[in-house]
């Protein structure tokens, strides 16, 4: 019996013969980057001999990641009595990792993740800009951020007695689920998730959902395998999440009923991890 050799086929958007009804085959591109740990710089031992202050200080965070529970309060570690060279180190061995958070208000919170999952950079700063307090925190997510984010949010999320705006069809029934749901919340209940991307939304929908659950005061961005914009809303344990590829097209668009999503805390095993590597870090300094 002869053999013949099958042609090569080649798949994919753009390959195929279009359809007779102008139908075309079209995905969305998935994302290509993904953040990943990287070991920052380390400076030989006697380059930083005599910065004692910032090594004590890094001692005791590691202490506090290895001690850290699931649920259990922040940690706080003051930076502002460091000197230039010392709090120099601490910024070249924590670097900064994946998530940034921004508290506005009258002043604003600059929170930025450091290398290490569960440590927490915190700045505050006043209207002006200028650094109040700055601090490191060893938590799932830094406390502020529990705390303040619906201090002075709305409880209860109404319709309006005027006329729905033109274009506006499915928005009503999500305000009473969400309304419903966020009542109910309590911190650490399991969240609730409402995925846009699958509902038939228009976008005047979306609009008007936007207007009625006003703007928040936290805005969080988590930079992995793509992004994931999260944002506060003015409606108590109501969060905007959003995915993004690489190319910055959204792929999923969901209201999540929470304290905090879970995508922007630290998993516990995840600040296990960090404890061991701050110890590698500085076991070269001991």
């Amino acid at each position: 019996m002869g053999y013949y050799e099958l042609p090569a086929v080649t798949v994919g958007m753009g390959t195929q013969p279009a359809e007779a009804d102008g139908a075309e085959l079209n995905y969305q591109a998935m994302p290509e980057g993904m953040a990943t740990f990287a070991m920052p710089e380390i400076p030989e031992p006697e380059v930083v001999a005599d910065l004692l202050a910032a090594r004590q200080l890094l001692d005791d965070v590691q202490s506090a990641l290895s001690d850290y529970r699931a649920g259990d309060p922040p940690s706080l570690f003051e930076l502002g009595g460091l000197d230039a060279a010392n709090l120099a180190l601490v910024d070249q061995l924590l670097g900064e990792g994946e998530v940034s958070i921004v508290v506005s208000g009258q002043a604003q919170t600059r929170i930025q993740e450091s290398v290490l999952a569960g440590l927490w950079r915190v700045r505050y700063l006043d209207g002006a800009g200028t650094l109040l307090r700055d601090t490191l925190e060893v938590a799932d997510i830094p406390g502020l951020v529990r705390q303040a984010t619906f201090s002075t949010a709305a409880e209860q999320l109404v319709l309006p007695d005027a006329p729905l705006p033109e274009g506006v069809q499915n928005a009503p029934p999500l305000i009473a689920e969400l309304d419903e749901k966020s009542l109910a919340c309590r911190p650490g209940s399991q969240p609730h998730v409402i995925n846009l991307t699958l509902l038939p939304q228009t976008e005047q929908d979306l609009a008007f959902l936007d207007q009625l659950l006003g703007a928040g005061s936290v805005t969080i961005l988590s930079r992995g395998y793509g992004n994931c914009r999260i944002t506060s809303t003015a409606t108590r344990y109501v969060w905007w999440v959003q995915y993004f590829n690489s190319q910055d097209a959204n792929i999923l668009n969901t209201l999540e009923v929470t304290d905090v999503p879970a995508v922007a805390c630290a998993a516990p095993e995840d600040i296990v991890d960090s404890a061991q590597r701050l110890d590698e870090i500085l076991e070269i300094y001991r």
